[in-house]
């Protein structure tokens, strides 16, 4: 029961994550186009690193969320994940 009144909670942010990262995509490759001024060029970078700052906001809730969730008592304590080998 705790997992469907998770959902709808942590969905909005998920949204706003994947909406932020979708908008910085979009951000650089219109930048490395390169037919931007340089005010609008410097508008654009105020703006990434704006959604650069919400999108690692976003991760580090995650991983604090991930970590409580491995071991309740005592968050700082739990071991990274390690990446699966390629």
């Amino acid at each position: 029961m705790a997992k469907t009144a998770a959902a709808p909670s942590s969905q909005p942010a998920v949204a706003a994550f994947e909406q932020s990262l979708d908008e910085l995509e979009q951000l650089v490759a219109r930048m490395e186009h390169g037919d931007m001024s340089l005010d609008d060029s410097l508008a654009a970078f105020e703006r990434g690193v704006a959604l650069y700052r919400q999108c690692q906001g976003a991760l580090d809730q995650a991983e604090l969320r991930v970590r409580k969730l491995l071991d309740p008592e005592a968050p700082d304590s739990a071991e990274p994940f390690a990446a699966d080998p390629p």
